[in-house]
């Protein structure tokens, strides 16, 4: 498994808010939620993402965008349109007074717009928090991102408008698992695009030794590594192998070690079945307290710390 495909193993949606939206046009959408990270899927009749700064983006039927925090766009149905509704943080959705639009423009389970026999019909999905591993993937992303339905090939789309509209029990997880398979296949899809500017890490495909010190350090994080296991696990020397896994990724590999586990212990942490034990032991720490006294001192707050602000919401 490569660098790209244990960031997207990473990705999981939980309580992922979830729309279809029936609009009548003109129509126009103000975005300022900020949610770590969107897909819009058009369904019928062409929209346009269009980013506070770049160029807009035209999103055909069967076409997906992907937006990420913080930057603010709009959503028109045609270039040129003035929003007149503004989405702010928690999907908030008012007029240009701030009024509350909420009311008038629900319409059933999980639809909303401003007409509910709209023929612009597209699905909104929006993370409402990633976890740290996942958000080191987002981060690689530009703040809009488009692939249209001739630039890839899957069913998740229509999959989406059968589900999302649905109110069964279970459903919002249904629905946070197709959003997961959603966002992994267009992120796949366009890290594998030519066209593409990527990440100092993502060299580390065109460098074997580096591409399978990752990948040992990716697959069995909890692992005993030293800098002398992953060279001989890498059939190379200790310095040829620290000076290139520097020199790619930015850092040597014993940090990118103790980073990615940290991360890995976040992501782990925000999950209510394990505890501050059993994290230890997945991410490589022969006890509780070191592992807390390793994540105080990096993080600058201890497990349970984190764990409670984390549970409340905060930062």
């Amino acid at each position: 498994m490569d660098a790209i495909a244990n960031l997207l193993e990473g990705t999981r949606a939980r309580g992922a808010f979830a729309l279809r939206c029936v609009m009548r046009p003109p129509w126009g959408l103000r975005i300022l939620a900020e949610s770590p990270a969107t897909m819009i899927a058009a369904v019928d009749e062409d929209l346009w993402v269009v980013p506070d700064e770049g160029e807009p983006l035209h999103v055909k039927p069967g076409g997906v965008a992907v937006t990420r925090a913080p930057d603010h766009y709009s959503v028109v149905g045609a270039l040129g349109t003035t929003p007149e509704i503004v989405i702010h943080p928690e999907q908030r959705c008012c007029d240009l007074e701030g009024n509350s639009l909420l009311e008038e423009m629900t319409h059933g389970v999980r639809t909303w717009g401003n007409d509910p026999s709209g023929k612009s019909v597209f699905i909104v999905g929006a993370y409402e928090h990633l976890s740290t591993v996942s958000d080191k993937l987002t981060k690689m992303l530009p703040p809009a991102l488009v692939l249209n339905a001739d630039d890839w090939d899957s069913p998740l789309v229509p999959i989406l408008v059968d589900e999302v509209t649905k109110d069964e029990p279970g459903q919002a997880a249904v629905l946070d698992r197709l959003f997961d398979l959603l966002l992994t296949a267009v992120l796949k899809a366009w890290v594998a695009s030519t066209d593409v500017d990527r990440p100092a890490w993502w060299k580390s495909q065109g460098d074997p030794i580096v591409e399978r010190a990752l990948r040992f350090i990716h697959e069995a994080p909890a692992d005993t590594w030293t800098l002398d296991k992953l060279a001989a696990k890498t059939n190379t020397s200790r310095a040829s192998l620290a000076r290139r896994f520097n020199d790619i990724v930015g850092e040597p590999p014993m940090t990118f070690l103790k980073n990615w586990r940290m991360a890995l212990a976040e992501d782990l942490l925000s999950r209510p079945e394990e505890t501050i034990g059993t994290v230890s032991e997945k991410v490589g720490y022969s006890s509780p307290f070191a592992f807390s006294s390793a994540f105080k001192r990096i993080k600058g707050e201890s497990p349970y710390e984190y764990r409670v602000r984390m549970r409340e919401g905060i930062g």
